[in-house]
């Protein structure tokens, strides 16, 4: 059975929906280092001057960047949740 490959040209980076402000309530990058429960992986394309940020931060702190950025998300997600 041969394997299907999957493209992401269908986005173009258009914003969908309205914008607005997210309150100031991200964690600091000494926290996004911190350990993470359970995980499923997914595929995320991200810019390049971002996974550049996060990959550098990681290197200082001796951690990895993806963890940096599940942290990140997850503290997304909790704060909006609690709204």
């Amino acid at each position: 059975m041969k394997r299907q490959t999957i493209k992401y040209s269908d986005d173009k980076g258009e914003i969908r929906g309205e914008l607005r402000r997210v309150a100031d309530h991200l964690p600091t990058l000494d926290e996004l280092a911190g350990k993470a429960g359970s995980q499923t992986k997914v595929t995320l394309a991200l810019d390049n001057d971002a996974l550049a940020f996060f990959k550098r931060e990681a290197s200082r702190r001796k951690t990895s960047y993806q963890r940096m950025i599940r942290n990140l998300v997850r503290s997304y997600a909790r704060a909006q949740s609690s709204r």
